[in-house]
């Protein structure tokens, strides 16, 4: 099942959490206090002026320039799929891949509109695939049945991660500067509701959705297949490698990688549903210093969703009653970026504009 023999070790994973630097406090405090000398009550903007505060202190930049953005989409297949979990038949995640390559899938629409690239990485997808834009860096060709066996060998888990920084590193060298998460997988909400019911103390039952619009009967199957999965495989909740290994995908541990190597790059990341926030809550159980180079994009349909995010800390921008995935939330949120930055750069002091703050 192993595609990639060129391995990684815990130590090349050590070596990438520890590049990541304390977010800047000092920078962060001077961007509040500018943006509460702007015409206008302090705070009334409200959390675009806390992402300004944010991008300040982890860029160390007061107004950073964060034209070039990327989406990276992580794709893999899930051998769970094979106990009827999902609407969709596997033979999706690769047509879809296709699709964003080809740009007519709903993230291609928004990232065009905010002008981002759109970066597809074949991870984990089971069949083989070929485009000029794909960039093929495949660990699994899917995982295995988790409610069989564990779903990746840590090892396999290591070097997903690893490929994962090395895509931002290399968006870094061409001059992206922030990143979005997005990910493609038939059955990738199962494995993220059993690595949430691990790691944020869940029920099955509260951290399993409705994925893809699955019917009642199909949603019953799904919180027991993910109690057998967690029964079979005991997880280690100390342990978010072992957890990401039994019950994770390889797009989820791409993920992890993206999170880690844009907070390693000191550039933040912007986490978009369900699936990319369970990449989240793992980079963050493995260092702390990520959880600051992280926005919460948005609030999923996945009723999990909330109380994943509050177990790492975020607040999402927006709630759309999305649940698409693919990044489309994430990017979404990029004109909301912007927005704060121009709002802070572009408008008046009150001693510009001759206004009394008495």
């Amino acid at each position: 099942m192993s595609v990639i023999e060129n391995g990684y070790s815990e130590n090349d994973l050590k070596s990438v959490l520890d590049r990541i630097v304390a977010f800047d406090e000092e920078s962060a405090i001077r961007a509040e206090r500018h943006s509460d000398n702007l015409t206008k009550p302090p705070g009334s903007l409200g959390k675009l002026e806390a992402i300004a505060r944010q991008l300040a202190g982890i860029t160390g930049v007061l107004w950073p320039d964060l034209s070039r953005k990327a989406v990276i989409i992580m794709a893999g297949d899930h051998g769970v799929c094979e106990e009827g979990i999902s609407a969709f038949p596997q033979a999706v995640t690769p047509q879809m891949v296709l699709n964003f390559l080809n740009g007519g899938a709903a993230v291609n629409v928004l990232a065009r509109h905010a002008n981002a690239d759109v970066v597809c990485v074949d991870i984990g997808v089971a069949s083989d695939l070929e485009h000029k834009s794909l960039i093929s860096r495949k660990v699994v060709r899917g995982t295995r049945n988790m409610v069989k066996e564990p779903a990746m060998t840590r090892e396999e888990t290591i070097k997903a991660i690893m490929i994962g920084v090395s895509i931002v590193d290399e968006q870094v060298k061409n001059g992206v500067r922030i990143f979005a998460t997005g990910e493609m997988g038939i059955g990738n909400t199962t494995a993220s509701a059993a690595i949430t019911a691990v790691l944020a103390g869940m029920s099955p039952a509260q951290a399993v959705g409705r994925g893809t619009g699955i019917n009642d009967e199909t949603f019953a199957r799904k919180i027991d297949v993910v109690q057998r999965a967690l029964t079979l495989n005991k997880p280690d909740q100390n342990d978010p490698i072992d957890v990401l290994a039994k019950v994770g995908g390889a797009e989820i541990a791409g993920l992890v990688g993206v999170i880690i190597g844009a907070a390693a790059n000191g550039c933040p990341v912007v986490i978009d549903g369900y699936i990319s926030s369970t990449a989240a809550l793992i980079a963050a159980k493995l260092s702390e210093r990520t959880s600051p180079y992280m926005i919460a994009s948005h609030l999923s349909q996945e009723q999990g969703h909330l109380g994943l995010m509050k177990s790492i800390g975020l607040s999402p921008l927006i709630q759309l009653e999305m649940r698409l995935g693919e990044g489309t939330g994430a990017v979404l949120c990029f004109h909301l970026i912007d927005a704060s930055l121009k709002l802070m750069q572009e408008m008046a002091t009150f001693d510009s504009a001759g206004i009394s703050k008495e």
